[in-house]
């Protein structure tokens, strides 16, 4: 016999209200009642009738997710795991996910009034892996839609909710390292510069040259856009340019997998001749011969705290914009040669 929700609240020993509000995850409930209701509906294999929560909730049980570089990013490692931390949540509050992905060729503008229309659908979007210069943000302000950034706007600070990790202190460990190592000629392989993550790695890599009063050489600097494909042609660019160089930092363990291949095909060994450090530390950093060192930063909990920041939004449990920055952590591996400075000072 198919149950409704008087008979879980009757099996339950509480009242209709009291279980509707234990399906729709309202707070104000015991933690014992909570687990009695749970039991009841778990045992009795109850499914709620959606069309009738959204009814009395007003909202979909659904979360939007745009990504407007996938031919950069497709092929990482990043988004999936990115996607693992957001799926994590959305789990346990009963919530289904709608992908957004901008393909390229694509007017942008077509892009966003696709999901503009389909609003409704959503009661919020997590936008990942944005064009700085997108409308999408202004759009989103604009139609009132809750949404939750995972880089740092660059405008409409005071009005919009993200979760980032600290990028510039991030490249700034990366090139401390490589110096620290004996290395004085650090290429950059660039993320995507329309991008503030890509920007602010950047900037980082600069700041850091500059205070060790290392010349920051435009022709060590090759714009690429985080993909392994962007890197391996990044560093053919930057070898047929002709200049020195002893280390690379490159915008992400994509782009440093490129780049490694690259230089295989060179002759050039890592770390013998030439440094290496990526940033993410998606899994295969450590597949990588040799083994990538990488500034790792929390991407399961980048999106785990977004989704949460973005339901606590939903639910009108938060009061203003909420700003999340994370940490990076420098995590050192083979490809810049545990033994490199010791080596170079023996010569």
């Amino acid at each position: 016999m198919k149950l409704n929700l008087e008979d879980i609240a009757r099996l339950a020993g509480v009242s209709r209200a009291t279980a509707s509000r234990v399906i729709n995850h309202h707070p104000n409930v015991s933690a014992g009642t909570r687990k009695k209701v749970l039991e009841v509906i778990e045992a009795n294999h109850y499914q709620p009738n959606l069309a009738a929560r959204m009814l009395v909730t007003q909202r979909t049980q659904i979360l939007g997710i745009v990504i407007q570089f996938p031919e950069a990013i497709f092929v990482s490692e990043y988004v999936p795991v990115l996607l693992r931390g957001i799926n994590t949540v959305t789990n346990e509050h009963d919530y289904a996910t709608l992908m957004w992905w901008e393909r390229p060729g694509v007017e942008k503008e077509r892009f966003l009034g696709r999901i503009l229309q389909q609003k409704q659908l959503m009661d919020g979007i997590i936008i990942s892996v944005t064009a700085i210069s997108s409308p999408l943000i202004d759009s989103m302000l604009e139609a009132q839609i809750p949404f939750v950034m995972l880089e740092r706007p660059t405008r409409h600070l005071d009005e919009i909710s993200y979760v980032t990790v600290d990028n510039r202190h991030g490249a700034r460990l990366a090139v401390e390292h490589l110096i620290q190592t004996g290395c004085s000629r650090i290429a950059h392989l660039t993320g995507t510069l329309d991008n503030i993550d890509g920007q602010d790695r950047l900037a980082g890599y600069r700041e850091v040259l500059e205070k060790h009063g290392l010349q920051v050489d435009p022709a060590l600097i090759v714009e690429a856009n985080f993909s392994r494909r962007s890197g391996y042609f990044a560093m053919k660019e930057l070898l047929a340019r002709g200049v020195d160089f002893d280390a690379v930092f490159a915008g992400n363990d994509n782009s440093a997998e490129g780049a490694l291949q690259a230089m295989k095909e060179a002759s050039i060994s890592v770390p013998d001749e030439v440094a290496l450090v990526g940033f993410d530390d998606v899994p295969t950093a450590q597949d990588l011969d040799p083994q990538l060192t990488t500034i790792r930063q929390p991407i399961v909990e980048r999106g785990m705290r977004a989704t949460a920041l973005l339901l606590d939004m939903i639910a009108g449990k938060v009061e203003k914009p909420q700003h999340i920055v994370l940490p990076t952590q420098l995590v050192i591996r083979r490809s810049t040669g545990v033994l490199r400075a010791e080596e170079r000072s023996e010569e």
